[in-house]
């Protein structure tokens, strides 16, 4: 072994290994996901009516259960992360400039940070009854909640 390639012990990196971590979440996020797309996919598509039931209603009666709010929640975050994390370890691999790459990677970070936070609040918030108009499909619905159009 030369010199050269030998690293001391008082040189080498102490803390953290982000980009270990980083690997590491790529790999469980990924199988995560496969289940929670699949699901997705398979409750979506292939339950009830398939295709023809997915409409404005069937979204508003999915986003009124808490269960399947978290579902899409945790599969958009993951997604955004993992997407994130992705294009993250693309720019550090074909970017040379130091200052390019710190930019772009501040940016693919700040646009997974800004959907996550627009996508959380649209399934939270999602409101089906807002902007209701008489004859609508969910006039029934939002009527039993004490909703009327205007």
């Amino acid at each position: 072994m030369s010199a050269q390639t030998a690293v001391p012990a008082a040189r080498r990196q102490r803390g953290i290994n982000l980009e270990k971590w980083g690997w590491l979440f790529m790999r469980g996020s990924g199988v995560i996901l496969v289940v929670l797309i699949f699901g997705h996919l398979f409750v979506n598509l292939m339950l009830g009516d398939g295709i023809r039931a997915l409409d404005f209603g069937f979204v508003a009666g999915k986003f009124a259960t808490p269960f399947w709010q978290w579902w899409d929640v945790l599969m958009l975050w993951l997604a955004l992360i993992h997407g994130a994390n992705g294009m993250r370890t693309i720019v550090n691999d074909y970017v040379t400039n130091e200052r390019a790459r710190k930019t772009l990677v501040w940016a693919v970070g700040l646009a997974a940070a800004l959907l996550i936070i627009l996508g959380t609040l649209v399934v939270f918030t999602f409101d089906p009854c807002l902007g209701l108009t008489e004859g609508s499909a969910l006039e029934e619905v939002c009527a039993a909640q004490g909703i009327f159009p205007n």
